[in-house]
């Protein structure tokens, strides 16, 4: 049901009468400058959220900034941080809109929404818990083990994330080249357009396995 949904959102959706119209997806993506443009908005963008990020994380570890209120610092850098998250999305859901099927069977792609769901849910802790005792400790030059904790499974979690997401366009994985069985799965390779095939050679075609020559 998700194949078919992203199959008629990247072949379908937008497309004209003629033979050889394009959809809205294929369009994007063969686009001769836009697409670029969204590319490099898309990495700007996750630089300066990336940045903001690591200015808070540091501080809240009381690496750099001791002597200056958590507040202060997040404070000054929040409007950044959030601007550019906006941007990140706004570019990355672009990027999904004109590959879906690809991402949806490439296994980088999958870990990192893994890596960026528990970043966001490290987010929602702490401003939901752990910053609800920060007039405690705002001044202190080396925050509670709650707020440093947070602070470097942050630190982790986007770094991952961006590595994830680095490691997208290499074809080292792609469906339909002999790699294991969990990686097929994971990618479900058997409902991608390129099939499935496993490190003895078998093939899945959407029809049936058959060794390969």
């Amino acid at each position: 049901m998700i194949g078919a949904f992203l199959n008629w959102l990247e072949h379908t959706l937008g497309k004209g009468p003629s033979p050889d119209g394009q959809s809205w997806s294929e369009a994007l993506l063969g686009s001769l400058n836009f697409w670029s443009l969204l590319e490099g908005t898309h990495l700007i963008a996750l630089m300066l959220f990336a940045g903001t990020i690591m200015v808070v994380d540091l501080r809240l570890l009381g690496v750099t900034f001791r002597k200056t209120k958590v507040s202060t610092i997040s404070d000054a850098i929040l409007p950044l941080t959030i601007y550019s998250f906006v941007f990140v999305v706004l570019t990355g859901t672009g990027l999904l809109f004109a590959k879906p099927i690809y991402y949806y069977h490439n296994v980088q792609f999958l870990v990192k929404m893994v890596f960026l769901a528990l970043a966001l849910l490290n987010i929602v802790v702490f401003h939901g818990r752990v910053q609800a005792t920060q007039g405690s400790w705002d001044a202190d030059e080396t925050p509670p083990k709650a707020a440093r904790m947070s602070a470097a499974a942050s630190l982790v979690l986007w770094t991952l994330v961006i590595i994830c997401g680095r490691f997208i366009p290499y074809n080292w994985y792609d469906c339909g080249k002999p790699q294991p069985d969990f990686i097929n799965w994971v990618q479900q390779c058997k409902t991608s357009e390129k099939g499935e095939e496993n490190m003895a050679g078998q093939r899945f075609d959407a029809q049936m396995w058959k060794a390969q020559p």
